[in-house]
C-alpha cells in the first residue's frame, strides 16, 4: 500500500514537529490545518497536520502509522497555522506548543465525544446572520468621524482610539462594528478586553445593538464545554462577533475583517507563564498578515501604541470631550497625609467627602489596589513578622477567614496566638488592605451599604458580576475595590474616588512602574461622573509636589507621555531598545546564577549586550530560588537572530535548572 507522510505538531516541549506515515487512499487525503490522532512515546495524543509530503527525511521503517484524522472538523485555515508560526518563531517556542494549547481542551483529547456532541448541538442553533443595528443613538462630532475611520477603512490599518475616560469608546466600537458587518457578508469581528469581568456588560451591550448576530465569548472563566461551542461557532464562520480576553486572539476565524482591543495599555494582555505572549502584539501582527483594519482603544495608551501613533506608523482617532451631554472629568485634588494624618487609613478630607456623597444618596469608590485585611502581622516586642516561609514575601492577614495567605505560593496558616519567637501574644496588623478598609469604614458609617470587591470576594464563578449588577443597581453606597473596579465599569450615581496609599509605586524599581500608576490613576479616577453629575477624586499622598500627580490633576496624558517617551529615549529603553529576559530557577540561587552565567557566555553578538545576571526581585517562590539575565538590543532583527542561535545553545547545556525566555517582557 502506498503511503503519504503527515509532518505533525504536537504540544512537546522540545522539537514539536514529527513526521507519521498514512496510506493514501483515494478521496480520503487528509489535509493540512487538520487535527489527526498519533502514538508518542506510550500513549495517543492529537496533533495538528501542519504538512502533507510525499516523502520523508526520516527511514520510512521508523516511522509510526497516524491513527485517525478528525474528519468532521473542517481544517484550521492556513493563515491561523501562519500566526502560529510566526508566534512560535518570535516568542522562540516550539510550533506545537503555540498552536495545541490554542485549542480547547475537549478538542485535544483521543476521544471525540465532546467535539460530536458540540457539533450536533451547534447545528441545531438556527444562524444569526442579520446584522441590522438596534437602538442606534446619536453620536457626537468627534464619535462620528472615528466610528466613520474605522468603518470604512480598508486593507492594513492600525488606529489608535485615544478618547478620555467616558468618551464613549465602546459606542464608536459598536458603530464602526455595525459598518464593516453591513459592507462585508459574512464578515467576523474580533473584540478583546483584559479581564474577565469586563465581558459581561460589553457582551450585553453587543447583544442589544445586534441582535440578530451570533454572538461569541472566549475567556478561561467559560467551561470547557462552553468553550468548545463557541470556538466552534467562530472557527465554522457562524459567530460574526467574538468576544474575548487575550486567549482569543488565537482563535480561528475564518472571514475576520476588523479587530479591537479595548484598554490597550493592560499589561493583562501579556500572558505571563507558558508561551508568554502580547496578544495586542500578535493582533496587530494578525491584522497586517489579513490585510484588515485594527483598533487599538485606551484613554491612556501604552507608550509603544503611543510612540507608533506620533511617528505616523498608527493613525491616531481622538475624543477629547466625554460623550455625555455637559458631563466633565472630574476634578482631581491631592491630600497631603504628612498635614491631613490619616485615621484608619483615612484622611479627615476623605471622610468629609464620603459624609457629603451619603447625605446626597451618591455613591463612593475607594480604590486600594492591596486586597486582604493587612499587608503583614508583627510583634513589637522582638520585632518578629510573618514572612512566608517558602518565598521572599509576606503573608498577608486575612481576618475574616482567620488565616495567613501568602499571594505568591498560595500557602496558608492560622493566624498565631502568640508570637512565634519571644511569646509575645499582642500582635499587630502593619498596613491596610481592602478588608481592614471595609472593617473601618463600617465602624464610621454604620448606616451605609458597604461593599468590597477584590480577588477574595469574587472567588466563586458569577461572583463578580452579581457585585457590580449590585452597584449598578444603586444598592451600595460605598465600594471598596482593587483594580478589578479601576477600568471598564460605568457607574452612573458614583462621583467620588478616594485614591489611597499609591505612593510606592513611585519608588520601584520596575522602569514601567509610573507609568502603570499614572494609567490606573487616570482609569480609576475616570470611573467618577460619567451621568453628568459634578465628580471629584481625592488621592491621599505624601508626597503632593511629585510631577505624576501634577499631571493626574491636569488630566494631561499628552505631556507625561511625552516626558516618559524622552527618558526612555535617553536611558535606552523600550520602545526604542528591544529585549529578551532570561529567568532560571533552581533549589539554591548559586546554581541559578551560575547557569545564566553559563548561558552568558555561549554565544556572544556585536549587536546585542548582554547583562550580567541578577536575583529576581522576589527571588524565592515556593522553596525555588529564581535569577534573571537581560538581552538587548536596538535592532528587533539582530535581536531575533541572536536568540534563536542562543536557545539552541541553551537547549544543549546539560542542567538540572529550569528555565525560560520571554521576547519583551513587560515585568524586570
Amino acid at each position: 500500500m502506498a503511503h503519504c507522510f503527515l509532518q505533525v505538531a504536537l504540544d512537546t516541549p522540545l522539537n514539536s514537529c514529527f513526521d507519521y506515515r498514512w496510506p493514501c487512499l483515494p478521496g480520503e487525503e487528509p489535509q493540512v490545518g487538520q487535527l489527526v490522532l498519533v502514538p508518542f512515546a506510550r500513549r495517543e495524543v492529537v496533533g495538528l497536520i501542519v504538512a502533507v509530503k510525499g516523502e520523508t527525511d526520516v527511514p520510512v521503517d521508523k516511522l509510526k502509522d497516524a491513527i485517525a484524522v478528525r474528519s468532521q472538523l473542517s481544517p484550521l485555515p492556513e493563515r491561523w497555522i501562519a500566526l502560529a508560526r510566526f508566534a512560535a518563531d518570535y516568542y522562540q517556542r516550539p510550533l506545537g506548543e503555540v498552536a495545541l494549547p490554542g485549542l480547547p481542551k475537549n478538542l485535544r483529547v483521543p476521544k471525540t465525544v465532546a467535539l460530536d456532541r458540540a457539533l450536533k448541538k451547534l447545528a441545531k442553533v438556527e444562524a444569526a446572520h442579520d446584522a441590522t443595528p438596534s437602538g442606534m443613538p446619536v453620536l457626537n462630532p468627534a464619535q462620528q468621524e472615528a466610528a466613520n475611520a474605522i468603518g470604512s477603512a480598508e486593507g492594513f490599518a492600525p488606529m489608535l482610539l485615544y478618547g478620555v475616560t467616558g468618551s464613549g469608546k465602546t459606542e464608536v466600537y459598536l458603530q464602526a462594528c455595525a459598518q464593516v458587518l453591513a459592507r462585508e457578508p459574512g464578515a467576523q469581528i474580533l473584540v478583546l478586553v483584559p479581564e474577565i469581568n469586563l465581558t459581561p456588560q460589553l457582551e450585553g451591550n453587543i447583544q442589544a445593538r445586534f441582535p440578530g448576530v451570533m454572538l461569541a465569548t472566549l475567556h478561561s472563566g467559560l467551561s470547557e464545554g462552553e468553550r468548545m461551542l463557541h470556538w466552534l461557532a467562530a472557527h465554522e464562520g457562524r459567530a460574526r462577533i467574538v468576544l474575548g480576553t487575550r486567549l482569543a486572539i488565537l482563535a480561528s476565524l475564518p472571514n475576520l475583517k476588523l479587530i479591537v482591543i479595548d484598554e490597550e495599555h493592560d499589561p493583562s494582555y501579556k500572558q505571563q507563564e507558558g508561551l508568554r505572549y502580547s496578544a495586542r502584539d500578535l493582533a496587530v501582527w494578525r491584522a497586517h498578515q489579513l490585510g484588515i483594519p485594527i483598533v487599538l482603544g485606551s484613554a491612556t495608551p501604552s507608550l509603544e501604541t503611543w510612540h507608533h501613533a506620533n511617528s505616523g506608523r498608527y493613525r491616531r482617532l481622538e475624543l477629547r470631550e466625554r460623550a455625555v451631554r455637559d458631563a466633565v472629568l472630574p476634578t482631581v485634588k491631592l491630600v497631603d497625609t504628612e498635614r491631613d494624618r490619616p485615621k484608619d487609613g483615612l484622611t479627615g478630607a476623605v471622610i468629609a467627602a464620603l459624609r457629603q456623597r451619603l447625605d446626597r444618596g451618591e455613591q463612593s469608590l475607594l480604590f486600594l489596589n492591596r486586597r486582604g485585611y493587612a499587608p503583614v502581622i508583627s510583634c513589637d516586642a522582638c520585632g518578629w513578622i510573618s514572612n512566608c516561609t517558602r518565598c521572599t514575601a509576606f503573608m498577608v492577614l486575612h481576618k475574616p477567614e482567620h488565616r495567613l495567605r501568602c499571594h505568591h505560593c498560595s500557602l496558608e496558616l492560622r493566624i498565631p496566638r502568640h508570637c512565634p519567637t519571644c511569646g509575645n501574644v499582642d500582635l499587630q496588623p502593619l498596613g491596610r488592605g481592602t478588608q481592614r478598609v471595609e472593617e473601618g469604614l463600617a465602624a464610621m458609617f454604620p448606616e451605609a451599604r458597604i461593599l468590597r470587591i477584590d480577588a477574595d470576594s469574587t472567588r466563586l464563578k458569577g461572583s463578580a458580576q452579581a457585585a457590580f449588577d449590585t452597584v449598578h443597581r444603586g444598592e451600595v453606597d460605598i465600594l471598596v475595590g482593587t483594580q478589578m473596579v479601576a477600568k471598564g465599569h460605568d457607574f452612573k450615581k458614583l462621583t467620588l474616588v478616594g485614591i489611597l496609599n499609591p505612593d510606592t509605586a513611585l519608588f520601584s524599581q520596575d522602569y514601567r512602574a509610573s507609568e502603570r500608576l499614572f494609567a490606573q490613576l487616570m482609569q480609576v479616577a475616570g470611573r467618577a461622573g460619567r451621568a453628568g453629575a459634578a465628580s471629584e477624586v481625592l488621592v491621599q499622598t505624601r508626597y503632593a509636589s511629585h510631577p505624576l500627580y501634577g499631571a493626574v490633576m491636569r488630566h494631561d496624558y499628552d505631556r507625561f507621555a511625552g516626558s516618559l517617551l524622552e527618558e526612555r529615549r535617553q536611558a535606552g529603553l523600550p520602545p526604542f531598545m528591544y529585549q529578551a529576559l532570561l529567568r532560571a530557577e533552581a533549589p539554591e540561587l548559586a546554581t541559578a546564577i551560575a547557569f545564566l552565567e553559563a548561558a552568558r557566555d555561549s554565544l556572544v553578538l556585536d549587536t546585542v549586550m548582554i547583562n550580567d545576571p541578577i536575583p529576581m526581585t522576589m527571588t524565592r517562590v515556593h522553596n525555588v530560588d529564581r535569577a534573571q539575565l537581560l538581552v538587548e538590543s536596538s535592532s528587533r532583527p539582530a535581536l531575533q537572530h541572536f536568540l534563536r542561535e542562543w536557545v539552541e545553545s541553551l537547549r544543549a547545556m546539560k542542567s538540572r535548572v529550569r528555565w525560560s525566555l520571554e521576547v519583551d517582557p513587560i515585568d524586570i
